[in-house]
């Protein structure tokens, strides 16, 4: 069954899961970051079958998350992040912790860590410009018009 296309929608929310709301896509990414290159090594390290691999790759490239980059010994192409893929790292962070707080017992899993020192990350906050650290009833929805843009 073909998903319903979300490009076109008002939400932020609704279009960027259009562009990366999929379980496969994130953990693509999520193996990006951590330094996977190739089709094979991101195939190897999901363990998920190649023509689906091969759709959610051509995708991230087409929408500007991926490149493909070629100035690597033996002609096979690595996969690496733009800077718009770049940019879903804190996306991926929250995701982590509040999967770290919600969905695993403390003893097991992964978690999101400092490279330097090994210590865990701070929760992601929500800030205003004035340096509120914001509760979820603080924040709201401001709907933009053509002009306001």
């Amino acid at each position: 069954m073909k998903r319903k296309c979300l490009e076109e929608n008002q939400c932020p929310i609704a279009r960027s899961l259009n562009l990366v709301g999929d379980w496969w896509t994130l953990l693509i990414i999520r193996d990006a970051f951590s330094g996977v290159r190739r089709f094979g090594d991101f195939q190897k390290q999901l363990g998920i079958a190649k023509n689906i691999l091969s759709t959610r790759l051509k995708s991230l490239v087409e929408d500007e998350i991926l490149k493909i980059s070629y100035e690597v010994e033996g002609g096979h192409g690595e996969y690496l992040l733009t800077e718009k893929g770049k940019a879903l790292l804190p996306v991926l962070v929250t995701l982590a912790q509040w999967g770290e707080a919600h969905t695993v017992w403390p003893s097991e899993g992964s978690q999101v860590v400092d490279a330097v020192n090994l210590q865990p990350l701070r929760l992601v906050q929500l800030v205003a410009q004035d340096g509120r650290v914001l509760l979820p009833d603080e924040i709201a929805t401001k709907m933009l018009s053509s002009d306001s843009r």
